[in-house]
């Protein structure tokens, strides 16, 4: 059932074998709630956005004006510098001195000019400065920075009330008259609609479900019922998906609050909104890797060995132009994609550590991997994965059914329709595996 409390925010600042399918009294309508119209143009990045990525900056640049755009770059996400030791030195990443890279670095990319917005911890009270709402009032587009999307909650939204200050409210409305909102990483999970994702870890999520709030152990799942801003009304959104494998808390969060699709962005990759006329839209896909969309319609929870399960999720997974139609759920990939030949080989199964919880960096892609080599495997149909900790053992089984399609997109490999069960399996690691 759809949790329906949300904690105060002191407390926040303080600190669920047989199956059965997801009802459709509990399913949250995936535009539940609209906060604004799709006018302008949305950019969400998936984080990790590399210096050299000119597809996605100069879109960025474009989608504002050009030589035109007059750009507010908001990094209140980021430490403040009396947070940060390094203030003020080399390698300082504070609000200040991201600020100061955004904007040298849109700059770069041509645009014609770049403000950082003073908006952060240290100056509480900024957001609703009418000086500050009134510059923000001539801008054609704003850009926020990566970091901890509750900093944005707290520094550009009223408490628990969750109500505009007199900045957001003019971005909300320049949006609607046609200026560019983009956002990398915490900055593209802030745009989200109701049950925004604050932390949480894969493998905790799915044996020990969600909880409302923000917490400060990060593998706890949490999330904010309220959501963030609300730009974005399709579904879910979570970052640096494959990097920090994190399909499993993506789809335990969607089951537990009754979403019925998430759009799991990866690094220095992005999700664009373009609008369509007629108050319609499209969601492209631009940059170097993937954006998985996890279908839940047909998802089916229950238990197995004493805990939670879940079977019947639906996973593409997206690349550079490809194009997809939220309203008929439908994806039409690029000029140039061709159905994949796969190869007279098996895939590698069991992958251990599926989760990447033990990889020592972030560039692994570990489930995600294991999905394109069974995708290209034309002897198998299954691979499962088994996550590194074992109280209990976890396994994703990815499998090639009806509807399961993959293309090959330049040099990658985009797929459509692949099917993924999650369940504990009984016993030790070492007996189960």
């Amino acid at each position: 059932m759809k949790r329906l409390v949300m904690l105060s925010a002191a407390t926040v600042l303080a600190a669920m074998m047989t199956t059965t399918p997801t009802s459709d009294a509990t399913a949250k309508a995936v535009s539940a709630a609209p906060r604004a119209a799709h006018h302008g143009t949305l950019i969400l990045v998936g984080g990790a956005l590399s210096d050299g990525n000119a597809e996605i900056y100069q879109r960025i640049v474009q989608a504002s004006g050009g030589a035109r755009a007059r750009i507010g770059v908001i990094t209140a996400a980021s430490v403040p510098p009396s947070q940060d030791p390094l203030a003020g030195q080399a390698g300082a990443a504070n609000s200040v001195a991201n600020g100061r890279f955004y904007v040298d670095i849109l700059k770069r990319y041509g645009a014609g000019s770049v403000r950082w917005i003073p908006v952060d911890l240290d100056h509480p009270g900024a957001a609703d400065s009418r000086e500050v709402a009134a510059e923000a009032a001539s801008m054609t587009g704003f850009v926020f920075g990566g970091g901890d999307q509750y900093r944005l909650v707290t520094t550009l939204l009223h408490g628990a009330a969750h109500t505009d200050t007199r900045l957001m409210a003019t971005i909300r409305a320049r949006y609607a008259q046609g200026a560019l909102v983009a956002g990398t990483s915490a900055g593209a999970q802030i745009q989200s609609g109701p049950d925004m994702v604050t932390g949480g870890a894969s493998y905790e999520a799915l044996r020990d479900g969600s909880r409302a709030g923000y917490f400060r152990d990060d593998s706890v799942l949490a999330d904010l019922p309220a959501g963030g801003f609300g730009f974005f009304t399709d579904g879910l959104i979570d970052t640096h998906f494959s990097a920090y494998g994190r399909l499993g808390r993506a789809v335990r969060l969607a089951a537990d609050t009754g979403h019925r699709r998430v759009f799991g962005l990866d690094p220095d990759t992005a999700l664009e909104v373009v609008p369509t006329g007629g108050g319609g839209h499209t969601l492209r896909v631009l940059g170097r890797h993937g954006v998985s969309v996890l279908d839940l319609r047909g998802a089916k929870v229950g238990s197995r060995a004493g805990h939670w399960s879940i079977g019947g999720v639906r996973w593409s997974y997206l690349t550079d132009g490809a194009v997809y139609d939220p309203a008929r759920w439908t994806v039409r990939m690029p000029s140039g994609a061709v159905p994949l030949a796969a190869a007279d080989h098996a895939a590698v199964s069991p992958v251990e550590d599926v989760f990447d919880t033990e990889a020592s960096d972030q560039g692994r892609f570990g489930l995600t991997g294991a999905a394109v080599d069974l995708a290209e495997a034309a002897r198998s149909v299954t691979v499962v994965g088994h996550s590194a900790q074992s109280a209990p053992v976890y396994a994703v089984v990815l499998r090639k059914a009806g509807g399961f399609a993959a293309y090959r997109v330049g040099t990658g490999v985009a797929f459509v329709g692949l099917t993924v069960e999650m369940y504990a399996l009984p016993g030790s690691a070492s007996a189960a595996r």
